[in-house]
């Protein structure tokens, strides 16, 4: 954990720490570049934060290459660019931060398909297109952040009895969807669908969920 201020680019140098477990560059306005290649070589790297920082550039695909990382959060960049479809392929992870960028493009349909489980998704505050996929019907996670971006269509897949969401915010999208028949996990606390063209009827299953926000 990098505690002190750093200038420029992430040093090259951190991949010449071959046993190192966790990455961290937080608050660190003066770190600039894209997300350093280097970072690959760390075969045991278990957590990476890169996060307030302004760094920029793309969501480095060669982070699929970190097997051993659970957690990874690139929150409060300037990262442009789509989303790495093969970001999926960390057997790991437990939670992925890749809010507050300027992200476009679609939520890639490999995100139904990750190989662990990852209790913890947020994808809010960047400019995101197009429907949600329906391959995320699949996923069963604590919490789901896609609010404000351009999202569009149906979202109710994300929803479901059987599932253990505890936390859903879809605020300040496009989303297009008949909340009516939608069944809800009896551990959801917190649902926030504001400013979206979501019509029907409150479902009478909300009443049986101990919600704490709605």
């Amino acid at each position: 954990i990098f505690s002190g201020q750093v200038s420029g680019q992430i040093p090259t140098q951190v991949g010449d720490l071959p046993y190192l477990e966790t990455l961290e560059f937080h608050k660190q306005p003066n770190l600039t570049g894209p997300i350093q290649p280097s970072i690959a070589k760390l075969k045991r790297l278990k957590a990476l934060r890169l996060s307030w920082t302004n760094i920029s550039g793309s969501v480095a695909d060669f982070l699929s290459q970190l097997k051993n990382l659970s957690f990874l959060e690139l929150s409060f960049n300037n990262l442009t660019g789509s989303i790495p479809s093969s970001l999926s392929q960390l057997p790991n992870l437990d939670a992925l931060h890749l809010d507050r960028n300027k992200l476009t493009g679609h939520i890639p349909k490999s995100f139904g398909e990750f190989h662990g489980s990852v209790p913890e998704l947020y994808l809010s505050h960047n400019q995101l297109s197009g429907n949600i996929p329906t391959s995320l019907a699949k996923l069963d996670v604590s919490t789901i952040d896609f609010s404000r971006n351009k999202l569009e269509g149906d979202a109710s897949m994300l929803f479901g009895l059987n599932k253990t969401t505890q936390i859903v915010d879809l605020s300040r999208s496009l989303l297009e969807f008949n909340l009516s028949n939608v069944e809800f996990s009896k551990s959801l606390t917190s649902l926030d669908l504001n400013h979206n063209k979501i019509t029907g009827g409150i479902p009478v299953g909300l009443t049986q969920v101990d919600l704490q926000f709605l």
